[in-house]
This record gives structure tokens, C-alpha cells and sequence, in this order.
């Protein structure tokens, strides 16, 4: 059996720490690696190409390093590169390991919480123009709408701290009411982004009543419980010592002061080459 390792946790910047954090409050026991590819932050305006290439870098990157398990913490990386990893990529670098993402998921609970069966997802451009949702949601649920809002202002406003001052109602409310100009039936939002959950205060004044507002730490976090339920096998390559260790492409100092916003426990950070 292979040597266990600590489950990867994988995001292009710091959103993927709110994940991380869910991870850890779900599972515990488990050690975990994070790594930030800030210095080629942002992922959601770039190419197909681009994604898949960086993303498959830092996969191999993780696996390296002892991950047996990387999770995709990034609606970006999910929707552009997690297809072509899992089908092309994983098969030749070692079939015994497993790279899931955040999209799947929040999407097999969508049916769950909708009544109505109408759905909204507010994501950066990349995920949004990627139709990953839509198309994901129609496989699972035919019969739920879907509509999609892209916030090309929000991950901007949560990274440069602006996330909970006044100026930030302003792009908040815009995007929400285009959301629902093109759906009132609505009654589920999915936050397709994980740097998100930190403007959920500033989204829910703004959603109509009755609606509810989905964040991806959670639905992951019991979905990965559950994944490793299923899979003993998988279960038995992650190592169980409760250690958390973070990692960033960029200068350590700027990882560690925009970091404390996302991530609740010590930034203990080492820099690392990709």
C-alpha cells in the first residue's frame, strides 16, 4: 500500500483557505498541505489552456510533496482543468490517486434545497463563462433552471480587505438584482466562488425572502466526509495527525497579511516553486 500522506488542498489564491477551514472543522484528524498559486493569481480571467496548465503543475506539485488526495478549492480550476487531470493526466501519472473539485459537489445538493427548481450561481467571469454549473446541474437535475451572475469586482474588493466596508453594497447589489432580473422564481443562490463567503453579510440584505445562500466550504466538507466513507482505500493513503501546513507562490510576508483574512488557525507559510 502506498505511504499516506496529508490531503492537498489547491486554490490559484486565498479563497481556498475558507475550504480549507471547513475541511479542518469536518475532519480534523486529517494532516493538510494548502497551496496558494498567488504569484499567478487570477486564475478566472485566463484561458482553458492556461488553467489546465498551471492547475496539472500544481497537482503534480502536491502529489510530489506526498498528497495522495488534492481537492481543486477553486471554481476556476474546477471548471477549467479538473476534467482533462482526472481522464488524461491521472491515468499516467498514478492511477491510485485522486484530484476532486468544488463544482460537483454543490451541485448534487442543489435539488435538495430547491423548491422552486429555479437555481442561481454568482461566480468570477471563468467559471460563469465555462458554463461548468449549468451543465454539471442539467446532467444531475434536467428539470432545474439555472441562472448565472458573473462579480468580476468581488474577489478583487474581499483580497484588498474592502470586503465589509460600505463602498462594497454598491457592486454587491448590482450583481445580486441582475441575478434575479433574469429568474425571480429563484429561491437557491450557490456561492460559486470561494472567496465569496466572506461578503455573504453584504449578499443576504440584498436576496429576496425565503432564499437561501449556499457556500462550497460546508457542502464539501461533508461531501468529502462521506467521499472518504466510501473509499477506505483512499481513506487509508491519508495520513491522520491533525497538522496543517501552508504554502505560496508568492512572497511569503504578502501571503501571510491577506491569508489571516480567509484562514482562521496560524499562518505558518513557506514559499515554494512551482
Amino acid at each position: 500500500m502506498k505511504q499516506p500522506g496529508p490531503i492537498a488542498v489547491f486554490d490559484s489564491g486565498y479563497g481556498g483557505l475558507t475550504v480549507l477551514n471547513k475541511l479542518i472543522e469536518h475532519l480534523p484528524q486529517y494532516d493538510y498541505i494548502y497551496l496558494g498559486d498567488n504569484a499567478r493569481t487570477p486564475y478566472g480571467t485566463r484561458s482553458f489552456e492556461v488553467v489546465y496548465e498551471y492547475t496539472l503543475q500544481a497537482v503534480k506539485k502536491l502529489f510530489d510533496m506526498g498528497a495522495n488526495l488534492v481537492i481543486l478549492a477553486c471554481n476556476t480550476a474546477s471548471a477549467k482543468a479538473l476534467r482533462n487531470i482526472q481522464q488524461k493526466d491521472l491515468p499516467h501519472i498514478d492511477p491510485q490517486k485522486r484530484v476532486l473539485g468544488v463544482i460537483r459537489p454543490s451541485v448534487e445538493v442543489v435539488d435538495t434545497y430547491s423548491e422552486t427548481k429555479h437555481v442561481g450561481i454568482l461566480g468570477t467571469v471563468g467559471t460563469i463563462q465555462s458554463e461548468s454549473y449549468p451543465i454539471e446541474i442539467n446532467k444531475l437535475f434536467p428539470s432545474v433552471q439555472v441562472a448565472q451572475e458573473a462579480c468580476p469586482m468581488w474577489v478583487p474588493l474581499v483580497e484588498n480587505n474592502e470586503f465589509d466596508k460600505p463602498g462594497t453594497d454598491y457592486f454587491v447589489k448590482q450583481h445580486v438584482d441582475n441575478l434575479f432580473k433574469q429568474d425571480t422564481a429563484i429561491d437557491t443562490v450557490i456561492l460559486g466562488c470561494t472567496h465569496y463567503p466572506l461578503l455573504t453579510p453584504k449578499i443576504k440584505p440584498y436576496l429576496p425572502a425565503g432564499v437561501q445562500l449556499l457556500e462550497q466550504g460546508d457542502i464539501v466538507g461533508e461531501s468529502l466526509k462521506d467521499y472518504l466513507f466510501r473509499h477506505p482505500e483512499m481513506d487509508a493513503m491519508c495520513s491522520k495527525g491533525g497538522t496543517v501546513h501552508l504554502y505560496t507562490t508568492e512572497q511569503v510576508t504578502k501571503f501571510k497579511q491577506t491569508a489571516g483574512i480567509f484562514f482562521e488557525g496560524e499562518t505558518n507559510v513557506e514559499h515554494l516553486v512551482l
